[in-house]
This record gives C-alpha cells, structure tokens and sequence, in this order.
C-alpha cells in the first residue's frame, strides 16, 4: 500500500467527488454574494446612460461573472480543503485512512489530483473566456457603460512613460493621430522618482508632436499651489505608434497572443517586464489551485476530540491567505521591475510548496 501514490480507486473517486462538490458549491456562494455587491455600485451608473435597461445591467453580470470566477477559484478551492479535511477529521474516517496503511501523502493524493484538474480548466477557461470578458467589460467601461462603436479603439486605465515622466488617462479613444484622452493627469518627477508636480485636464489631443492638454490644472507639490493654465502640451515623446504599442493590456490578451506582443516590444526595445510577470503567471496562477490541499492539510490531522481542529483550521486558513497575499506583492513589484518576472510569478509558488509539504513532512510522516 505504501508503495502506491494513490489509495484504492473507490477511495480516490469518493474523495474526489467530495472535494469538488464543495469546491463548485463554495465557489457558487462567493460569485453570487460577491456579485450582488458589485451590483449595488455598478447598476446606478449602467442605468443612468439614456437607453440602458435590464438587458445592460444582465451584460454586465454576463461580463463580471467570469472575472469573479477567475479569481476566486484559488480562494474556493483553499476553503473546500479545510471543509473536506475537517469533515473526515471529524468522522474519524482520517483515522481509519491511516489505520488502513495509507500514508499523509496517500490521504491527499486524490485531493492533489482534483485540484490539478482544476487548474486545467482555470487555464482554459481563462484563455477562451476571462480575456475576451476583460476587453469587451472594460471598453465598454471606458465608454461609460454606452454604446461602443465599431473599431473605436477604446481602451482605459491607460498608462504611458516619457522618460521619467508619467502620463496616464481614464481611457483612450481612437487611433493614430486622431488618439483622445480622457481625464488626463501628466506627472512631473525629479530625479529620483519624486513627483514635483503633476496637472489634470478632462482632455488630451494630438499637437504634433506631443499632447494638448485642454482646462490644464497644474498642482506644485513643493509649494502645494495650483495654477489654472488653460492649454498646455506634453509628451512630446509619445508619438502615436509608441502609444499603439504601449496601450496593450496584458489582461485582455491570449497567452499566444500576449507572448507574441511580449516579442514585438523586446524587438523594439521597451520595457516588457509587467508583460512578462502577468504572462508567467497565466501558468502559475491557475497552478495554486494544486497548493491548496497541501497547505490546508493540517486541518486533516490530529485527534479531532484533541480540541486542537479548530486552531489547525485556523493555521491552514492562514497558511493559504498567507500565499494569496505574497503572490500578489511579489507580482506587483515584478511589475514595477523590482523583481524579475519569473522569479515575480514562481517564488511563491514554489515557497509556498516547499513550506507546505515540510508542514505535512515534519508533522505526518
């Protein structure tokens, strides 16, 4: 029995079966709370566009859904572990487990194999569906929730360098030379990285070269004055083709697809290292679904009338929030080029395996 990965195949599918059925359900429970919060703020705006109605506001859940789905099955799939493995510990069918030869490692083999599974379908359903939810939900956001019209080239939340200086704009409308910003701010930064001062415009046009920005309202940071300037042009650096090029999301793109934008912004020299974190982490983020079981597995073990189930409960829950939160720091500073984007996307993975099968190692086996 001991030289077997897996326990009996009955064993395996009963296991199985029981883990993804409170993974579904768990994930169920959190997308439609979740949802219904994102409701409260977003139907307001949605129905205030003249014309907008219930089909808008159904687009919208259509469109939200898959989003929530992506990133809320590592989080289902952490809380259904700790159900599973309490549940067991607490009918002693644990204890039975072990009794019957099976080592720690057996125990978790079937949940290990279910969440690699999981992670399987979290890839695919990210390329085929979460990409394209991601563009369409936030061109039409960029409009404000009105209608998009054809290849309008919209885009938000965009944000652009001009050497030491930052411009960035709640969206961008069109291409080439007929580009248009929307509620502009143009940051100012000394050597160093410190912003001296930054100005806001609700406009920005071409002026060939550079950005006209309309209403311009400078703030000195220094100095913590504003000056109304009325026209002000910037950027002159950011020629139009450029902006084609760094107006990219990675997040609305196919792996395929964002590696191959990857090499066209190495073949032209620029700075790809948000680009390449976000791209490793298509494999590695789907993949933590397959640390879930491993960390919360002390929660399987342990005399449940010992009186300590709860607080391993607690250290499993805390083990996985743990990984969630420096997964997410390490990917943010592999986008700002503090870290390099492998080690942005992998190290916590694989610290976070290293960890979790010492746990079991040091405390099971």
């Amino acid at each position: 029995m001991q030289l077997d990965f897996f326990p009996s195949r009955t064993l395996t599918l009963y296991l199985a079966r029981l883990f993804i059925v409170r993974i579904l359900a768990v994930l169920f429970m959190l997308v439609v709370v979740l949802m219904a919060l994102d409701l409260l703020g977003a139907t307001g705006k949605i129905l205030a566009v003249e014309g907008n109605g219930q089909a808008e506001v159904l687009r919208y859940v259509s469109l939200r859904v898959p989003q929530l789905i992506s990133r809320f099955l590592p989080y289902s799939v952490l809380l259904a572990t700790l159900i599973t493995l309490v549940t067991l510990n607490q009918n002693s069918e644990v204890v039975a487990m072990k009794a019957a030869g099976l080592s720690a490692h057996q125990v978790l083999a079937p949940l290990l194999l279910t969440a690699a599974l999981v992670a399987a379908v979290s890839f695919a359903f990210n390329e085929r569906i979460v990409t394209r939810a991601n563009a369409t939900l936030k061109a039409w956001e960029a409009a404000e929730y009105a209608a998009i019209p054809d290849e309008s080239g919209v885009r938000a939340n965009v944000y652009l360098t001009d050497g030491t200086n930052i411009l960035t704009a709640s969206s961008l409308v069109g291409t080439g030379e007929d580009i248009e910003f929307d509620d502009v701010t143009w940051y100012e930064r000394a050597p160093g990285g410190i912003i001296s001062e930054f100005v806001r415009a609700s406009r920005a046009t071409y002026a060939a070269p550079g950005w006209r920005l309309e209403n311009a309202e400078r703030f000195d940071v220094g100095t913590a004055e504003t000056e109304e300037l009325g026209e002000l042009v910037v950027g002159k650096a950011l020629s139009p083709e450029r902006i084609a090029l760094d107006a990219v999301d990675p997040d609305s793109l196919g792996f395929l697809e964002l590696r191959r934008t990857i090499d066209a912004f190495d073949a032209a020299g620029r700075r790809t290292s948000e680009m390449k974190a976000s791209w490793w982490h298509r494999i590695s983020g789907p993949l933590s679904a397959l640390l879930m079981p491993l960390l919360g597995s002390v929660a399987a073990f342990g005399l449940a009338r010992s009186g300590q189930l709860f607080v391993r409960a607690i250290i499993g829950m805390a083990l996985g929030f743990a990984y969630f939160v420096v997964d997410n720091a390490a990917l943010a500073m592999g986008s700002f080029g503090g870290y390099p984007p492998f080690l942005a996307a992998w190290a916590p993975f694989l610290l976070f395996l290293l960890l979790g099968e010492t746990v079991l190692v040091r405390t099971e086996e």
